[in-house]
């Protein structure tokens, strides 16, 4: 009986004396820092300050009892400046870029390449201009990428040359240049090299030294370029044509009523785009610039002024390096009979259409942003 009395008696002392103390601060205990290792009790205390003293030492406990058990999802790369789409990988593996460069398939990787081209030179060929293709790939030093886009699908026929061999081939029947430079010329693609090189099949390059023409480029300032044609190969603009006073030339003086601006296409800022050649940052804006649907870049001619500043400085054509259009209708070959149209017809009435879209385009996209910027739209829009 003694000492069931005294029992009770210490649960009631025991309780009236621990309600008498104020709340038990964790933070204000004189404990040593290695009791709590990586916890953070003020955020305990805060988080959970409604509970007892016991109750906060239990949940610490319950936390240092789960410590160990590590989850999957807790440590999470994300990385916002990174590439669209690879924001959880860790900045130091990411690949931006590639390249045409052809590997081999054993060794160290670092081997591979003897020498790592600084230029791309990219023809759109069927097996009938052969001779036109070989005769420009002979003058390419090892410093150029060679690749072949086969718009009529015969590929194998070009083992015939040696050079072919190194080559890259892309064979897909009855496209364009345009419709290969948007889909296989990505901008990260072709970042390695220095200048990009997009030209058609029936171009006479006997008067054309690729290395000498990259040297009269860098000399002066040209982004966007292209050699000067014979005067006598045809209809040519102005603009174009080779002049036997200079090494390069950036205007000229075209039909009365032709040219609004002496600093417009297509009296200055202007290159065709049967031969131009691009370098890195320009090719970079021209590719965003070409529509997807339209395929024969009727109009983009005019519009390459857009990609850089000022236009009439940096575009021209380089005339002591010359070439010859042969002029030969390869495309139009490669068009449909219908409606009682030649495949040529109809070919030339794409073209036609194409640049019609792609003017209406760029007018309107140019308009909806300046509308946006609360500006003035320019008076100038392309030809």
């Amino acid at each position: 009986m003694r000492l069931i009395v005294t029992t009770f008696a210490g649960i009631v002392f025991g309780f009236f004396l621990g309600a008498s103390f104020p709340t038990l601060s964790l933070t204000k205990m004189n404990l040593p820092s290695s009791l709590f290792p990586s916890l953070d009790l003020a955020y305990i205390e805060d988080k959970y300050s409604g509970l007892s003293t016991q109750a906060l030492l239990n949940i610490w406990s319950s936390l240092r009892r789960n410590k160990g058990t590590k989850n999957p999802g807790s440590a999470k790369i994300w990385v916002p400046t990174n590439p669209g789409g690879a924001e959880r990988l860790a900045p130091g593996i990411i690949e931006s870029e590639s390249d045409f460069y052809l590997r081999r398939l054993w060794g160290l990787p670092n081997e591979d390449l003897v020498v790592k081209p600084k230029y791309l030179m990219a023809f759109t060929v069927g097996y009938d201009q052969k001779k036109n293709i070989d005769a420009a790939v002979k003058k390419l030093s090892e410093n150029f990428t060679i690749l072949l886009f086969h718009y009529d699908g015969r590929t194998s026929e070009w083992d015939e040359f040696e050079w072919s061999k190194r080559a890259i081939h892309i064979s897909v029947r009855r496209q364009t240049k345009w419709w290969y430079a948007k889909r296989f010329l990505h901008p990260s693609i072709v970042a390695t090299y220095d200048f990009i090189f997009i030209w058609d099949e029936d171009l006479g390059v006997e008067n054309f030294d690729p290395e000498e023409y990259i040297k009269l480029v860098r000399k002066h300032g040209l982004e966007i370029s292209q050699p000067g044609l014979e005067p006598n190969g045809g209809f040519t603009w102005q603009m174009t044509k080779k002049r036997d006073d200079s090494e390069v030339h950036k205007e000229t003086e075209e039909r009365p009523g032709w040219c609004t601006d002496p600093h417009l296409p297509p009296c200055a800022a202007f290159v065709e785009i049967m031969a131009p050649v691009f370098s890195r940052d320009a090719w970079r804006c021209v590719w965003h610039m070409i529509q997807n649907d339209l395929v024969h870049g009727w109009g983009l001619d005019f519009a390459l002024r857009k990609c850089v500043e000022p236009a009439h400085k940096k575009i021209g054509v380089v005339d002591a390096q010359w070439i010859v259009h042969q002029t030969v209708p390869s495309l139009g070959n490669q068009g449909k009979a219908e409606n009682g149209k030649a495949p040529w017809e109809g070919v030339r009435e794409r073209c036609r259409t194409e640049w019609k879209m792609f003017q209406d385009r760029i007018n309107a996209a140019e308009r909806i942003y300046f509308e946006a910027m609360g500006i003035d739209p320019p008076n100038s829009t392309i030809v």
